[in-house]
């Protein structure tokens, strides 16, 4: 598969220069040319690098960059004609993985491209992989695919029922769910009056999860309603 690179800069002729530089590299290479269009390609293609100069309108580069860092962490390195110091320091604080001063030395682009995706494709895309399997809220995180909830990084036991409300709730934060939702989710069946038996599941993972279950951080009633996952 080649690589995806997307180059951000309001100089067209900047834009074209690399496009052609690393196409000759073997990459695919969309172009922007102004921090909103690089946000909207960002969103509906795939991209495992993006070159993107500082001074843009509409939105600069480091604006788009603390955007970019919010959803994504693939490599992005700033080009800038500013070569001052307090410069750099400010761009790769805010989330640069790197930084190269305009005019740049063609190779040196191209030789950091090629080191910057070479860690992100075979490190990266497996710390994402990672990211998507956990679902982290305050002191509880859980694996999906191990089907473990961990507290303060140790262990608890749950049952495969406990385990999948657990799971619904850590995948819906803040939202709020009604017994007979959670019932018809967890069991796969309508059921009629299924309050206490839910309220007893809730009440097992509680005496797990919580400090002082009779006080819960996590999981509360929202009365009327149903209950909830509390965000941490």
């Amino acid at each position: 598969m080649n690589e995806c690179v997307l180059v951000v800069d309001d100089d067209r002729e900047i834009v074209k220069a690399i496009a052609i530089l690393l196409e000759k590299e073997g990459y695919r290479v969309w172009k922007a040319y102004d921090g909103l269009e690089a946000l909207d390609i960002l969103m509906n293609r795939e991209v495992h690098l993006i070159l993107m100069d500082v001074m843009m309108p509409k939105l600069d580069g480091l604006s788009a960059l603390l955007k970019i860092r919010e959803q994504k962490n693939l490599p992005v390195i700033v080009l800038s004609a500013k070569g001052e110091e307090s410069d750099k320091i400010l761009g790769l604080s805010m989330g640069a993985d790197d930084y190269v001063t305009k005019p740049y030395r063609p190779q040196e682009l191209a030789a950091r491209v090629r080191s910057h995706l070479r860690r992100y494709m075979s490190l990266g895309s497996v710390h994402e992989r990672e990211r998507e399997d956990r679902l982290e809220n305050g002191r509880l995180s859980y694996s999906r695919k191990e089907k473990t909830l961990y507290v303060d990084g140790e262990p608890v036991k749950l049952t495969a029922t406990e385990t999948k409300i657990l799971e619904l709730f850590l995948e819906n934060p803040g939202r709020v769910f009604p017994a007979e939702e959670i019932y018809r989710r967890v069991w796969g069946e309508e059921a009629f009056s299924p309050e206490n038996t839910v309220m007893v599941h809730i009440r097992r993972i509680r005496e797990k999860i919580e400090i002082n279950s009779r006080e819960p951080e996590y999981i509360k009633v929202v009365w009327g309603i149903g209950y909830k996952m509390e965000k941490k």
